[in-house]
């Protein structure tokens, strides 16, 4: 079955671009069609690394989040991968509700999924709260705890959300973190997680065979987790 897959947490720096791109490469390397949206304004990290993929949305516009239905009714065998920026909750759940967007895609056999990416910070576990508060079971849910943004999760895991979380079947995985002079290099290259693994000629910035080495292995370790995700 196809999916939405809306990959935020509002809050800025923990990490939902790396997540989108880590599941735009999923997506590529198992043959799966995607489209994907990019909410990003400033950034465009997204659109930057998945250019032949990922398209740019604005989120106060409904003409532009409108595009994002129209690509699953064009072929509802694809995916979609939508990368929620910072603090673009209130527009797309405001679009979500007066669009019956919900029910539109419940017709269409299409599952909608948030996913929340998190640090290890309160405020991030107020934010599932939000979310949780605002579309109930309606959604399925991936709560993504982050270990490249954050070593201990304790505050999530004592909390009321993680209970909350429980009882309506949220999926929880843990991100693995990938050595951060790695990742500088992949950002500073504009390159895809593919590349950054197989490009063995990208000059003085390039990975070197270790560095490659380890995203490789960072890499298979993030797909073993977005599987076990089930969704």
């Amino acid at each position: 079955m196809a999916s939405i897959h809306f990959v935020g947490g509002e809050k800025g720096g923990v990490g939902k671009s790396v997540v989108s791109r880590v599941l735009a490469q999923y997506f590529i390397d198992r043959e799966k069609p995607f489209t994907g949206f990019d909410t990003d304004r400033s950034h465009r990290s997204f659109t930057r690394f998945y250019a032949d993929y990922a398209h740019p949305t604005v989120v106060d516009s409904d003409e532009s989040l409108d595009t994002i239905a129209a690509a699953i009714e064009q072929d509802p065998q694809q995916n979609i991968i939508v990368d929620l920026a910072a603090q673009t909750f209130a527009p797309v759940s405001r679009w979500i509700n007066d669009s019956g967007v919900f029910e539109a895609f419940k017709e269409l056999n299409i599952g909608i999924n948030f996913w929340h990416v998190m640090d290890d910070g309160k405020d991030a576990v107020d934010l599932l709260g939000r979310l949780f508060d605002t579309f109930g079971t309606a959604s399925n849910y991936v709560i993504v705890l982050n270990y490249g943004r954050g070593s201990d999760f304790k505050i999530f895991k004592c909390s009321a959300e993680y209970q909350r979380a429980k009882e309506i079947g949220a999926t929880i995985i843990e991100f693995p973190r990938l050595h951060d002079a790695s990742m500088r290099k992949i950002d500073q290259q504009n390159t895809s997680f593919w590349a950054a693994v197989n490009n063995r000629e990208a000059g003085v910035d390039g990975l070197g065979l270790l560095e490659r080495q380890r995203v490789k292995t960072w890499l298979r370790n993030a797909y073993e987790v977005l599987a076990s995700s089930g969704v």
